[in-house]
């Protein structure tokens, strides 16, 4: 057995510091950041991740780590998050496959309580980086940690108490209402990229690569109450508990919509999706019918996403059943009647 697992399995979880965030707020509202793998070398994702952070001004601590640099941004370089004097809530790990397991438990031992693990090569990428994907799985849920990831892009939270940006995103959204979630790190950078030319503000961006730990339920759950997300777009490939999809689903679209771009509609599409993120995707006409009865709005394109988010994001949803059409015509009147009744 691997000496990092038969560690993991001995050892009790590590006391958080007092007043360090938890659960997914230490991702998502960390008060430091550890960027494990950080690089000067241009056209590096360690070096776009520590780019991103400091450009976005982000409203806490950031330790560049890499045991080759002693400076990094004219910052003080670590050789290890273990040498780093403060403490660290969250880490973004951007290193080697094989040494992912290695740098998780040293986080733990260093009482950090968030990951973002932009690494690749893991279930995606065949038998054996599968069988890595569930160390590293028994690894951080032993070790009480949160993780996005791993085979990600990172996360954005554009709050201004917060204002972290741990992704390598290349482009800068504008803070708004929207919060975000794909399982594809190109259509989500598609996403920020546009986003200000039409009109949508990002609350937050999450890439959740194969949703080792943090899942899609996890992310609703997390937005449904969020005074700042007022529309949740979503890109899934798959569904990881779709019973429990089901029961948050319903509560969050009386009080916000949720639009998602659902792929896998054809048999070839789901075996793209299976080599893309390792996802299993069912029947697409099970699919439909379960985001019908969740209230969920599905759209078939990202254009389709792009036209009715803004939108969303500023009007509110109704209150019930009662919608008035204003028209100076007879025909659009009775067509606008239609389309609300057969839309429910």
């Amino acid at each position: 057995m691997d000496r990092t697992m038969k560690t993991a399995r001995r050892r009790i979880v590590s006391p958080a510091p007092a007043g360090a965030p938890s659960g997914l707020d230490a991702i998502f509202r960390p008060r430091s950041v550890a960027v494990i793998g950080a690089s000067r070398q241009k056209a590096t994702i360690g070096r776009e991740v520590i780019h991103n952070l400091l450009d976005f001004e982000f409203n806490g601590k950031v330790f560049p780590v890499n045991p080759k640099a002693p400076v990094i941004h004219s910052m003080k370089c670590y050789s290890s998050v273990l040498d780093i004097p403060d403490e660290v809530d969250l880490a973004v790990i951007v290193v080697p496959r094989q040494t992912v397991l290695r740098v998780v438990e040293e986080c733990r031992r260093k009482g950090g309580r968030g990951l973002i693990v932009i690494t690749a090569g893991f279930r995606e990428a065949g038998r054996e980086g599968k069988a890595l994907e569930g160390r590293l799985r028994e690894l951080v849920r032993r070790a009480g940690m949160r993780m996005v990831g791993p085979n990600c892009m990172g996360v954005i939270n554009t709050a201004p108490g917060v204002r972290l940006n741990a992704s390598f995103a290349a482009a800068r959204p504008e803070r708004g209402s929207a919060a975000f979630l794909s399982q594809s790190g190109a259509l989500g950078e598609a996403i920020l990229a546009n986003a200000k030319e039409l009109g949508l503000g990002i609350s937050m961006f999450v890439s959740m690569g194969n949703k080792t730990d943090v899942s899609g339920n996890d992310l609703l759950e997390y937005w449904e109450d969020d005074p700042d997300v007022r529309v949740i777009l979503m890109y899934l490939e798959s569904f990881g508990n779709p019973r429990r999809f089901t029961e948050i689903a319903r509560r969050i679209t009386r009080k916000k919509p949720i639009v998602t771009v659902k792929a896998g509609r054809t048999p070839a599409g789901a075996r793209a999706a299976v080599s893309h993120t390792g996802s299993i995707v069912g029947l697409d006409v099970a699919t439909e019918s379960l985001l019908e009865q969740c209230g969920v709005i599905r759209v078939s394109t990202m254009e389709e996403m792009f036209t009715l988010a803004p939108a969303f994001s500023l009007q509110p949803v109704p209150a019930g059943p009662r919608v008035a059409i204003v028209t100076n015509a007879g025909g659009p009147g009775i067509l606008a009647t239609d389309a609300a009744v057969n839309l429910g």
